[in-house]
């Protein structure tokens, strides 16, 4: 009999490939972090002798969630500027309370309050963008979830650093520092086509190919900004990309909210994954994005939840919920975004627009062992007569029992088993007091 670390046991496993198949009564076996099997749960004793083994029965198991666009450290100003449009809560409110309140510190405590939230949600991989990257990367590296972080490019000066060459330097020298460690992948990550310009992009370009970096960053998020490209450029901020050649299968493109069909043809040439943000969209006034236009292009569409800041919430289920009920709406056909779709946007797909779907985003023997377990045996979930309609529609956030990241149980019974949630609150308040709106 074969020694393991771990059997989990529960009634269903869903494991992000393509098909609506669900295994019934099946156990995952974990050994050395990783994905060792997947057996019926009658033989899977017989074969495997297990350190721990989980019996979670009504359970549903999934791909830990990968959030593919954030800004972590930005949830120290949920809340703090609500109801605004794009615009006016960047220019007027955020970039100036950011000018304010932005430190090593600052993104160490915000960061450690957005990955204490993500896992809690079910999240175990996040892609990041933002200042003072080796904070961040401390906390991921404490609390041990996968993340890839982005080497921030901005054309004016923050509190990070003073000019794109400057970012890049700092950046680099983070990338080396971290480069080696297990869960932290880099990318470069210039803001958005409105906040860069032509040299930069090309730097960054150049940069990009020769140390085989992907790239992250936001575009088309509103009509202005396509609108103000035309007026600046004569084209929009696709074609822009496309003629300076940063349209490619590493490009992590944020919203792609306002996208004509021409620009859709451009993504879909260039391999460029769309990542989506619905709920921030939404509350911004921004727009919804057209996963039907995406998805008829062949264009992998995974998703986000942006900042705190902007959407409240570091929630994927809700996004995977807000997305196909308002497509099902749109489109007016109830069949479209089914389950299943949703929730490979959110792990496989999410996977491959980081380059990490060899690594994780699905339950496949030898992938990494990044999974959630979600109870359906509750009043919300009951009856369950199919088990991903029930965790679509039904459950929450709240019903996520256990949250493991490469073989390590991050979150058991509900409980964070990593972070400490009341220094994590006590820290959260000091900073309250500090940050006072503009």
């Amino acid at each position: 009999m074969e020694k393991v670390e771990k059997i989990i046991s529960p009634s269903w496993i869903f494991l992000a490939e393509e098909g609506d198949e669900v295994l019934k009564d099946h156990s995952i076996v974990v050994s050395g972090g990783a994905i060792h099997d997947v057996v019926p749960t009658s033989d899977v004793f017989q074969l495997y002798e297990a350190s721990e083994a989980y019996q979670l029965s009504n359970h549903l198991i999934l791909p830990g969630f990968i959030n593919a666009h954030s800004h972590s450290a930005m949830s120290l100003l949920k809340g703090y500027a609500d109801d605004l449009p794009l615009n006016t809560w960047l220019n007027d409110h955020i970039w100036p309370a950011e000018n304010q309140h932005v430190s090593f510190d600052f993104v160490k405590d915000g960061s450690t309050l957005a990955i204490a939230e993500m896992i809690k949600g079910g999240t175990t991989t996040f892609n990041d963008m933002y200042f003072f990257p080796e904070a961040t990367a401390e906390v991921v590296s404490k609390v041990g979830i996968r993340a890839n972080i982005g080497l921030g490019v901005l054309d004016f000066p923050t509190n990070y650093a003073n000019d794109p060459e400057d970012y890049l330097t700092k950046g680099f020298a983070f990338r080396d520092q971290w480069r080696d460690h297990k869960l932290i992948t880099t990318c470069l990550a210039p803001h958005a086509p409105y906040t860069i310009s032509n040299k930069t992009f090309e730097l960054i370009n150049t940069y990009a190919e020769q140390l085989d970096l992907g790239i992250h960053m936001h575009l088309h998020e509103t009509r202005s900004e396509v609108e103000d490209s035309i007026k600046a450029f004569g084209i929009t901020p696709i074609q822009r990309m496309q003629d300076l050649g940063v349209l490619g299968p590493k490009l992590m493109a944020a919203h792609c909210v306002h996208v004509s069909e021409a620009d859709a043809k451009l993504l879909s040439v260039n391999g460029v994954s769309a990542i989506c943000n619905i709920s921030s969209n939404m509350k911004l006034g921004s727009g919804i994005p057209d996963i039907n236009q995406l998805l008829q292009r062949g264009i992998n569409v995974a998703l986000g939840t942006d900042s705190s800041a902007s959407n409240n919430a570091l929630d994927m289920m809700r996004e995977m919920r807000a997305l196909g009920l308002v497509s099902k709406g749109l489109n007016m056909r109830s069949e479209f975004l089914k389950p299943a779709e949703l929730i490979r946007m959110a792990t496989i797909n999410g996977a491959k627009a980081l380059g990490l779907d060899e690594l994780t985003g699905s339950i496949s023997k030898g992938k990494r062992a990044d999974m959630i377990a979600i109870n359906l045996d509750t009043i919300e979930s009951q009856p369950c007569y199919e088990p991903l309609s029930s965790f679509m529609y039904s459950a929450d956030r709240s019903s996520i029992e256990y949250v493991w990241i490469d073989g390590n149980t991050k979150l058991k019974q509900g409980q964070l088993v990593c972070l400490d949630e009341e220094d994590i609150l006590q820290r959260t308040k000091i900073w309250q007091t500090k940050i006072k709106r503009i």
